[in-house]
């Protein structure tokens, strides 16, 4: 008995632990993605450059703007220097 009571209480401590990450990771979205989260989540070959075949959404649509030494790649300063995408307004309620 008393195993079952500790192996339900391990259980119900482990998915509270992931739902409070799931919440971090959450909060940490909201708004527009840090440059390293950007690198992180599109650099997939791993050499902390995004080239065009990597980009998704509007930075594969403003590559040539952002790639400002023209190589190719977009580096950490590139993006840095990015200009930002405008929000698109949301309709007030009535």
């Amino acid at each position: 008995m008393k195993k079952s009571i500790l192996t339900v209480a391990v259980i119900l401590l482990s998915f509270t632990a992931v739902s409070a990450q799931e919440n971090n990771d959450e909060k940490r979205r909201e708004g527009p993605p840090s440059v390293e989260q950007l690198i992180k989540e599109l650099d997939k070959d791993e050499d902390g450059k995004i080239s065009k075949k990597e980009a998704k959404g509007p930075i594969k649509k403003d590559f040539k703007k952002i790639d400002t030494d023209e190589d190719g790649f977009l580096t950490k300063e590139e993006l840095e220097k990015a200009p930002k995408p405008k929000r698109r307004e949301r309709p007030e309620n009535k």
